[in-house]
């Protein structure tokens, strides 16, 4: 299964912009769907937006319209881009690579970096 080290996060004030990378090791990183996950403390990590290997996206509600998620196959680098952020968006974000879609929801493998932290104050 592929390292993974995220990056890109920090503190920033309500209504800005982070721009997250997650950088994979191994192979075929563009034959894999993957995604962001989040958990905030005393949550549940959560899915925050998904990305298929054919390149469809897919993010909860609570973030669409404001995140954006990528991928750079030459890089083999995945992004979330972060607009708009909210205080709630407040939380240490994961990527996770390599998982797959059971009914159109991203089920991910049991392998995840350290995380980066986001921290949005109001």
């Amino acid at each position: 299964q592929a390292q993974l080290v995220e990056s890109g996060g920090g503190l920033v004030q309500s209504g800005g912009s982070l721009r997250l990378s997650c950088a994979a090791s191994g192979n075929a990183f563009s034959h894999k769907s993957m995604a962001w996950y989040r958990q905030a403390p005393g949550n549940q990590r959560e899915t925050v937006a998904s990305i298929h290997s054919g390149g469809t996206t897919k993010y909860a509600d609570s973030v669409k319209g404001r995140f954006t998620i990528s991928r750079d196959n030459a890089k083999n680098t995945l992004y979330l881009q972060m607009s708009s952020l909210k205080p709630e968006d407040t939380a240490v974000y994961y990527c996770n690579v390599g998982g797959v879609f059971t009914s159109g929801r991203y089920i991910a493998v049991p392998s995840w970096g350290q995380g980066t932290q986001v921290t949005v104050s109001s």
